[in-house]
């Protein structure tokens, strides 16, 4: 059976999403070895109908909205059943980019386990144990038979499963999920290790500079934070919660990130995996930044000269 990666996504990142999938198979020697399938909230109704339902996260009652940045995370346990239990597949967001080759991961020896994810430090709710990053898991869908995804999202919304341990892997038996190296998720970092770059903080999306925040700021932050907002902070000079309450978006403090994004789709729109009319409706719909064509032009002239050099 031929491995699967799932990309999970709402419409707000749908670019990222397809961005994402062409790049799995341009850098990778086996593209035909394996499919990618985008994975959308809009296409999953028994989610995306719990508008304004009450729902259980991290001990408190919250308020479910389609609308949040980061709607499409419970999609991403719904894989194993989507592959009948059977087989490997790959999950990840659409803010997860291939800087390597997937298929040396697809084809890894999971050693039995069921999953491989990467290890976080810090724990859940701060209490020091570590856990794992579910935005980017190899699965072995055959040991996942318990994950009945709509049972879990009525219990979630019944307040009798709470979303966060279930987001974060807190309630598999810890035997059965094996480590990633950090390189296979890589929190905001580009390096030469990198294979998969995810662009995790949302409100440094090279994709989204300039753009009004469309996301719930006083919820959880994301995976790392605490490291990763200390490597912000030092680049920016600047908190990130100080710089989220501008309410908008900022640029990636890392130039190089915002580079590689904007090459990404420069490579799409020549490779065919999507046109300008694409971009330009997503610019309308303000899901990406304004200037994105703009600032792909830029970057071919630069390109030009340094060959013109």
């Amino acid at each position: 059976m031929r491995p699967v990666v799932f990309i999970h996504t709402n419409d707000k990142q749908l670019l990222g999403a397809r961005v994402g999938a062409y790049l799995l198979k341009a850098r990778s020697k086996a593209a035909d070895a394996f499919d990618v399938h985008i994975l959308r909230l809009e296409d999953t109704p028994h989610l995306h109908r719990r508008e304004g339902h009450r729902y259980l996260r991290k001990g408190k009652v919250a308020v479910w909205k389609n609308a949040d940045l980061q709607s499409f995370s419970p999609l991403r346990m719904m894989v194993p059943q989507l592959m009948g239990f059977s087989g490997r597949a790959l999950l990840i967001d659409p803010d997860v980019f291939a800087v390597g080759d997937v298929y040396d991961l697809l084809t890894r020896d999971m050693r039995g386990k069921a999953i491989l994810a990467r290890k976080v430090a810090g724990g859940y709710k701060g209490n020091g144990n570590p856990f794992y990053a579910s935005s980017v898991m190899l699965l072995d869908c055959s040991r996942l038979r318990h994950w009945d995804w709509k049972d879990q999202i009525d219990a979630i919304f019944a307040q009798r499963l709470d979303y966060g341990p279930w987001i974060a892997l807190a309630l598999e038996d810890p035997t059965t999920i094996g480590p990633l190296e950090e390189e296979w998720n890589h929190f905001d970092t580009l390096t030469p290790r990198t294979r998969l770059l995810h662009n995790t903080e949302r409100s440094t999306q090279p994709w989204k500079t300039g753009l009004p925040v469309d996301y719930d700021t006083t919820s959880p932050r994301p995976l790392g934070w605490p490291l990763l907002a200390t490597r912000l902070r030092r680049l920016i000079g600047a908190s990130i919660p100080d710089a989220i309450a501008t309410a908008r978006y900022l640029p990636h403090p890392d130039p190089a990130q915002e580079r590689f994004f904007f090459a990404a789709v420069a490579e799409c729109l020549q490779a065919g995996a999507f046109d300008e009319r694409f971009v330009e409706e997503e610019i309308r719909k303000m899901h990406v930044r304004q200037d994105l064509l703009e600032r792909i032009v830029e970057l071919k002239g630069h390109e030009a000269d340094a060959h013109g050099r």
